[in-house]
């Protein structure tokens, strides 16, 4: 899904030579690329909600019926997905505010520009987060 969203071209940001790390600029570059995912998410969400009133009839066929409760959850299920991506966006966006962005949130080093031009809400840096990932694994089994 956040990939979708920023599939319109963003332009990496390329930092200068000595430029230190999350500095004004790049906090900026990416406060607007997470301004614009919940610009566009919530224009997804409303086109949804019109499009879910518009498609709302009944049926007298129960297959049909069955077919377009399924559709609707489904729906609602991605809606709620989104819904939950603009709440992490509005918290990463506090993090900018408070100079906190672009740090791991498990042990503190830089999470790397390439890593958040990739997926600008990540918290962890890629090696916790692989370390995270195992251990969601081998609970799972």
């Amino acid at each position: 899904m956040p990939n979708e969203l920023q599939s319109k071209s963003v332009t990496p940001y390329e930092p200068k030579v000595g430029e230190e790390y999350m500095s004004p600029a790049q906090l900026l570059h990416f406060r607007k690329i997470l301004e614009d995912m919940k610009v566009e998410l919530g224009q997804d969400i409303d086109r949804a909600v019109h499009t879910m009133q518009d498609e709302a009839t009944v049926f007298a066929d129960p297959n049909d019926r069955a077919s377009q409760e399924s559709d609707m959850t489904l729906e609602l299920r991605n809606r709620d997905r989104e819904r939950k991506l603009i709440k992490k966006i509005d918290e990463i966006i506090a993090k900018i505010e408070a100079g906190e962005y672009g740090y791991c949130d498990s042990c503190g080093i830089e999470i790397g520009l390439k890593r958040l031009e990739a997926r600008p809400t990540a918290t962890l840096c890629i090696d916790c987060k692989t370390l995270d990932e195992m251990r969601e694994r081998q609970v799972a089994k």
